[in-house]
């Protein structure tokens, strides 16, 4: 089983190269933020994010997993929070309106074996303060944070004071790595023994698998390196290595 997880994309279509390169594939998961680049044309994203919608509809012998990004979800209907870089004001009405005419391909989690994928990460703080601490169980992370989504989507809006996202008790849209990793160390219900968490919405310069396993025991990727070296990630017979594109 061969799964390609590709990080941000802003609107880039080197995706595609991502996964001609790694034909064939069983499963492909984009990691979210597909919208919202400084140097690419709200149109082009638009046309970038049917293409992907294309692709996850003309090729049902693979799995195509979409999730929500901080850059998605501004236009993802019943989200209110507006406040954020480069969000594009001009273009909201008809990324809005793309993003409606697609939302049953959107979802916010995904899981497989151990591994966890969201945009940015998934905090037992922020899952205690949405469910209550006995309301949620590891088990069910990925079904609770999806159902959510479909029934209140504006409890993914940005939480806390820290401008950067770096606090424990932030959404899986927003945590940054050290929040993430910290909160899943020290919580009682910390998921870092359960999940190896896979992840982007963070830039990396490149995606070390080395490095990583050193700084984080191997329980996080972070993978939004896309528009820097262009690698991505595939997992198949639940080993990991790196590919890129130029």
């Amino acid at each position: 089983m061969r799964t390609v997880v590709i990080g941000d994309t802003h609107g880039r279509s080197n995706w595609k190269s991502a996964i001609y390169q790694e034909e064939p594939v069983d499963r492909v998961i984009f990691i979210g933020d597909y919208f919202d680049s400084f140097d690419i044309p709200g149109l082009e994203q638009i046309h970038n994010f049917k293409e992907i919608i294309h692709y996850k509809k003309t090729n049902p012998q693979v799995e195509v997993i979409l999730l929500l990004g901080n850059h998605d979800m501004p236009y993802y209907p019943g989200f209110t929070d507006t406040a954020i870089s480069g969000y594009q004001h001009r273009m909201a009405p008809s990324i809005t309106q793309v993003i409606e005419e697609n939302k049953e391909h959107l979802q916010m989690a995904y899981g497989f074996g151990e591994y966890l994928f969201t945009h940015a990460g998934v905090s037992p703080s922020f899952m205690d303060g949405e469910f209550g601490e006995e309301g949620w169980t590891k088990e069910n992370v990925v079904s609770d944070l999806n159902e959510l989504l479909k029934y209140r989507p504006s409890a993914f809006e940005f939480n806390g004071v820290d401008a950067s996202g770096d606090n424990t008790y932030q959404t899986p849209i927003w945590i940054r790595p050290r929040s993430l990793m910290s909160v899943n160390k020290k919580h009682d219900k910390g998921l870092k023994k359960d999940y190896i968490q896979i992840v982007g919405h963070t830039h990396m310069k490149q995606l070390d698998l080395v490095g990583s396993d050193k700084f984080t025991g191997g329980r996080y990727y972070f993978i939004d390196t896309m528009d820097t070296s262009g690698d991505y990630l595939i997992i198949e017979d639940d080993k990991l290595r790196t590919n890129s594109v130029k």
